[in-house]
């Protein structure tokens, strides 16, 4: 299979009629033990909310193991972002990252297949994504 660069590649994805959204997923695990994970919790939530909030976040949530059955502490981010760069430094300033509690491995993705249906019913409020 010939390589491609990653820019022709979207390119081809694009004249192909699929979505070809350029996002950034960082893949996030502990650098130690639980605990500086733990003590870290709140203050990576908090952040998680602001970038959320000013539209960086496209979806993030933790992994459990193999099994389904443990959380070993590693999750994934998807970032909406201009460059690599602008994604690089999100990653970097997330508490986890910064105090050491996790290491992260960044990469740019494309997201051109999929679904999402989302069910408001009004007399109460509710809301369902599928």
């Amino acid at each position: 299979m010939a390589q491609s660069s990653w820019e022709a590649h979207h390119e081809h994805v694009k004249e192909k009629g699929l979505l070809a959204k350029k996002l950034y997923v960082v893949l996030t695990k502990p650098a130690g033990d639980m605990e500086a994970v733990m003590e870290n919790l709140q203050e990576h939530l908090k952040y998680q909310l602001e970038l959320e909030a000013n539209g960086s976040m496209f979806a993030a949530g933790p992994f459990a193991d193999d099994e389904e059955q443990e959380w070993e502490g590693e999750g994934m981010v998807i970032l909406r972002a201009e460059s690599l760069a602008e994604a690089r430094s999100m990653a970097e300033n997330d508490p986890m990252h910064k105090s050491g509690a996790r290491t992260f491995r960044l990469r740019p993705w494309m997201l051109n297949e999929g679904s999402i249906t989302i069910n408001i019913t009004y007399s109460n409020g509710k809301r369902n994504i599928t």
